[in-house]
């Protein structure tokens, strides 16, 4: 109940609707108000009427004390499986079937009790194999005692039985149901700040990254050749209108990448930063979503060899066979500790890292990233080829140098 209200609470700050009431939980109470079909039996303690009352009045007693403890755990699944809750149900039972055939008559009404208790406890295959024998053993008691009601408690007693646990068991159901809805929404809005948090860091790290560069190519052409230093300030002008397109489709979760776009982009940045950019590219064309994801590699490794590596070359290779694609980002600069993966978790280092890192192994790929033997640093993706990458294979295209 106090989760149901803090969810009100918050969805009326937000101004959306409020989550559906589940109703109060429900409790050993609602099966208490069962206990007033002992009212006869104890009519006829106070009225004399029941021989020994002592014994009629211990076992009431001791029936009705059995009947709540029962009753409330079984709401409980760890307790209602519990030793002793069987045991007391047990006790109850033999209670029961002693007063019945001590006395008869309104005494004979504690075996609906009994199969109510019997219900709100056993669940399984075990729950209708008790409620036939508690059925027969209160017919027989019952044509022992009184032969024109034992069809009736045998009926009642069967019928309490197999009704309260088929409602207790669609309770629970129930409410097992809306905690999953509610847990597999909160993992959706999880998933969705996720997929956001990546997305936007690697847009926004590239893309100021890309900005600043040429910004500060701009300011040094300025003096001696300012028609270059105006195509650095059109080519930022150009960066942040498109940065602009790609967060609002990031937004709504539309945005798709290309990874041709983005070697031309890496291109760019690396020329304006003073790094050598050497693309090579073969193999056969590859699906829409395997170009994304290898996009985002670009981006991402590109925007560290410009913001860290110190770099004067950086070479880029993308090569596709018929079983996978791998691309590999390496360049020449300093490996710098911010930058160095954790030696357990290869290709996990920075925010940036991390995200492509959970991209791919979600697709079936992994990421490597670290030290390369020869100096610098090296980013190496590989994915399986999806099916609609098949196609012929293209020729390997020369090294190109910007």
């Amino acid at each position: 109940m106090e989760r149901y209200k803090a969810a009100e609470k918050a969805a009326r700050k937000e101004g959306r609707a409020a989550p559906e009431h589940p109703g109060p939980p429900p409790t050993g109470f609602a099966l208490l108000p069962w206990l007033l079909m002992g009212l006869g039996s104890f009519s006829n303690l106070l009225q004399g009427r029941t021989p020994d009352p002592w014994i009629g009045g211990l076992g009431l007693f001791t029936f009705n004390s059995l009947y709540i403890y029962v009753t409330f755990r079984s709401f409980h699944k760890q307790k209602r499986e519990e030793r002793s809750t069987r045991l007391a149900l047990l006790v109850m039972a033999l209670i029961t079937t002693g007063l019945a055939l001590g006395y008869g008559g309104s005494w004979l009404l504690f075996f609906p009790l009994l199969g109510l208790a019997t219900g709100a406890v056993l669940r399984g295959p075990w729950l209708g194999r008790t409620g036939l024998l508690l059925a027969a053993l209160a017919g027989a008691i019952s044509g022992v005692r009184d032969g024109s009601e034992a069809v009736n408690i045998a009926y009642g007693t069967f019928l309490s039985t197999m009704v309260t646990a088929a409602i207790l068991s669609l309770s629970e159901a129930v409410r097992e149901l809306q905690a999953a809805r509610e847990k597999l929404a909160h993992q959706a809005v999880e998933k969705e700040r996720l997929r956001f948090s990546r997305d936007l860091h690697d847009l926004l790290g590239h893309t100021l990254s890309v900005i600043v560069v040429k910004s500060e190519a701009a300011r040094r052409l300025a003096p001696g050749n300012l028609d270059a230093a105006l195509t650095q300030i059109g080519d930022i002008e150009s960066v942040g209108r498109q940065a602009l397109t790609e967060i609002r489709e990031a937004v709504t979760g539309y945005r798709e990448g290309s990874l041709a776009t983005e070697l031309d982009r890496a291109r760019s940045a690396l020329s304006a930063a003073a790094v050598e950019p050497v693309v090579l590219r073969s193999g056969a064309p590859l699906a829409p979503q395997t170009e994304a994801l290898l996009g985002w590699v670009v981006r991402e490794a590109v925007t560290n060899v410009v913001r860290h590596a110190g770099a004067t070359r950086c070479e880029i290779t993308v090569h596709s066979s018929p079983e996978r694609v791998s691309l590999t980002v390496a360049d020449n600069g300093e490996c710098l500790p911010s930058t160095a993966p954790a030696p357990s978790l290869p290709g996990i280092g920075g925010t940036g890292l991390k995200g492509l890192t959970e991209r791919l192994a979600a697709a079936g790929g992994s990421l490597q990233a670290g030290p390369s033997p020869r100096g610098g640093f090296t980013v190496t993706a590989e994915l399986p080829v999806e099916a609609d990458d098949a196609s012929e294979p293209v020729a390997a295209t020369a090294p190109t140098a910007s």
